[in-house]
């Protein structure tokens, strides 16, 4: 029986559900969510296996122009998974019609195949899905286009049957009992910073990177200490919160998620250290795990 396996890139603007899709398409909680944008920062694998294929699927940050080096290294992980990719999901929002030019160009020149994925379905018309289609497909010119709702999880299955049709013959990348390429630390870090996304406005979700410091497993229990960086000593305060109330309900909310996301009970810490400009700082990015 031929083995079929590939890296397959989810890409696509800000806010068209690529997060969504990435946990609709692995079954497992892998990339965070959030109604805002730039939600995602790095990229995130997750592995699918059948008994003839195995998908290795990423996440991408939202396409974007950079306005400062953070946003330069999350637009590196967008090249990288140009570069390595052998398939391309890219994903647009029912409604949506804007687009990076030279984006589009680059993905047109692409020696590989492009599957445009319609998401959102469930909130247009069938009139407004086909105009989308012939606009996207007219743009993009794709191997196939597929119409989805990721957070309905409607239209996946001819989505998943048409990845493994284009997928090279190869024999599996990883063990195919691995879910992702990234450690627990990472995704505890994420599940806080969604949190942070979820109960803090403005600029402090965007000013705030995490920090697991230390990570100690039991059978009865995970201790877990996280340090969330700030930029201002104001924004320390905002996190803070009146006599540390917002910290604590934080707290609260990541490490019930933690919990489930590990399957055991968790003794969760947090503490807040002002990095002044730490997202122009190349330095502080790599120690933060920005490369590529």
């Amino acid at each position: 029986m031929e083995h079929k396996a590939g890296f397959v890139s989810i890409l696509g603007n800000p806010n068209v559900g690529k997060s969504t899709l990435m946990n609709a398409l692995t079954g497992e909680r892998l990339s965070i969510i959030t109604s805002k944008a730039q939600t995602t920062r790095h990229r995130i694998m997750g592995i699918v296996n059948g008994d003839d294929f195995q998908i290795v699927y990423s996440d991408t940050p939202g396409v974007l122009k950079p306005s400062y080096k953070m946003q330069e290294y999350m637009m590196r992980y967008v090249e990288s998974a140009l570069q390595d990719s052998d398939l391309l999901l890219y994903v647009v929002e029912v409604k949506e019609r804007s687009y990076i030019e030279d984006l589009v160009q680059k993905i047109k020149k692409l020696p590989l195949p492009v599957l445009l994925v319609i998401n959102k379905t469930d909130t247009a018309t069938g009139e407004e899905v086909e105009a989308s289609r012939q606009h996207w497909e007219q743009l993009l010119e794709p191997a196939g286009t597929c119409c989805i709702s990721a957070l309905k999880q409607t239209g996946l299955e001819p989505l998943m049957e048409k990845i493994v049709s284009l997928l090279p013959e190869n024999p599996p990348y990883f063990p195919k009992d691995e879910l992702t390429d990234r450690p627990m630390r990472f995704f505890v870090s994420e599940i806080i910073r969604e949190k942070i996304l979820l109960q803090y406005k403005k600029e402090i979700p965007y000013s705030v990177q995490i920090e697991v410091t230390s990570y100690q497993e039991s059978e009865a229990i995970t201790r877990i200490e996280a340090m969330i960086y700030v930029e201002r000593e104001s924004q320390k305060g905002i996190i803070l919160g009146h006599k540390g109330e917002a910290i604590k309900k934080l707290g609260i909310a990541a490490r019930e998620s933690i919990e489930d996301f590990i399957g055991q009970k968790v003794f969760l810490a947090l503490s807040v250290k002002v990095q002044k400009d730490w997202r122009n700082d190349e330095r502080r990015l790599e120690v933060f795990g920005y490369s590529v």
